[in-house]
């Protein structure tokens, strides 16, 4: 792939998003001392810093986000939650439901989140890119029609999908979410849909508690369009390429989406501290890889990735810098300094996460052609 061939969806905006003081991700008081709140800009920001000081940056194509409309927004939420996250956020803020504090503008700040989910889905649409990638806050994966939920307002690549539905004339859609927590607003959003596979690689019972399941596979016109991975604490390379080996990649072939949209959080790192993964940052690279392929099999390349968690301020932009390396095919020029992380134990697939494994993959065989 040559160079520009790459969008990015950027606006310094989105890092004012206020999540106020926190002790973790648990809001300060009692016993909890303030601090900063889990989901802050550092993260996302230091991605961005990264790409710019490598250089990377200059060689991609910048997409600059516009806002989504009331109109993009109700394609997923209900009108009475976007009217109520509107209001709040005129005043001092609030809680969009569970676990989403936010402060004054955010829910303009979250419009431009999923206004850059929407940017690059548009982008690759119209040719303008191969690929690209949204690097958006605040994350969106667990957010309800009704609902915010665990950090997430509006849930982005639900909202960008529905727009490449309805405004672009997109029909079936894929979403590969490799969060280390459950994507469970997508999967609410298209439970029923049979346009749109949700398939999410998870870490087994860690939030939401008692979600996603391998059970959980879709209802009525959907049923066999919802597919859950859950992995056991302390997977790592071999098991997460396997999953994607021997469950994603099938399920997308039998498929056959028009656009595969990543959920792309940095979570099942091995130092993050929200999640208890092993992956170190080559890891996601290969994963982007493997979903490239897939793309280039199945949807004449489209694929868009879309920023979901990640924690650890300094692991994390070396997980986004290997996704963008792949999906660009260009290079930063510099070493991980976290490339340790690939030859500590638990990157062999162990028996007991072969047999999570195994057990996802004989729900593949129920998603539709």
């Amino acid at each position: 792939m040559t160079a520009a061939r790459t969008g990015l969806a950027w606006h310094e905006r989105m890092m004012w998003h206020d999540t106020g003081a926190g002790a973790s991700e648990l809001p300060a008081g009692g016993w909890l001392e303030p601090g900063e709140h889990s989901e802050s800009p550092a993260t996302k920001r230091r991605l961005k810093n990264l790409l710019d000081a490598t250089g990377l940056t200059e060689q991609l194509v910048l997409l600059t986000p516009r806002a989504a409309s009331t109109d993009d927004l109700v394609r997923v939420h209900t009108p009475e939650y976007v009217a109520r996250i509107q209001e709040l956020s005129a005043g001092r803020g609030g809680d969009a439901g569970s676990e989403t504090p936010f402060g004054n503008g955010s829910f303009e700040i979250a419009q431009l989140a999923a206004g850059g989910t929407m940017a690059a889905i548009d982008a690759v649409l119209d040719g303008r890119v191969a690929n690209a990638y949204a690097l958006v806050r605040p994350p969106g994966h667990h957010a309800l029609p009704g609902l915010g939920m665990g950090f997430c307002i509006f849930a982005n690549v639900a909202v960008g999908i529905r727009h490449a539905q309805a405004a672009r004339g997109v029909g079936r859609v894929a979403v590969v979410d490799w969060d280390v927590h459950h994507g469970n607003g997508t999967q609410t959003v298209f439970w029923d849909d049979p346009s749109v596979l949700a398939i999410s690689l998870h870490q087994d019972g860690l939030y939401p508690a008692l979600s996603g399941l391998l059970e959980e596979t879709g209802s009525a016109a959907g049923a066999g369009t919802t597919l859950n991975v859950p992995l056991p604490p302390g997977s790592g390379t071999g098991a997460y390429l396997a999953a994607l080996d021997e469950v994603v990649v099938p399920a997308l072939d039998t498929f056959a989406p028009e656009m595969i949209v990543i959920a792309c959080g940095f979570d099942a790192g091995a130092l993050d501290p929200l999640g208890r993964m092993l992956l170190p940052a080559a890891a996601f690279g290969t994963m982007t890889e493997r979903l490239l392929a897939a793309a280039d099999r199945l949807c004449a390349g489209r694929l868009v990735a879309s920023h979901e968690g990640g924690y650890s301020a300094g692991h994390v932009p070396f997980c986004g810098l290997a996704v963008i390396e792949a999906l660009s095919g260009l290079s930063a020029g510099i070493d991980d300094p976290f490339a340790y992380l690939a030859t500590i134990p638990g990157q062999v697939v162990e028996p007991h996460q072969r047999a999570a494994i195994d057990a996802a993959a004989a729900n593949v065989a129920a998603v539709p052609r």
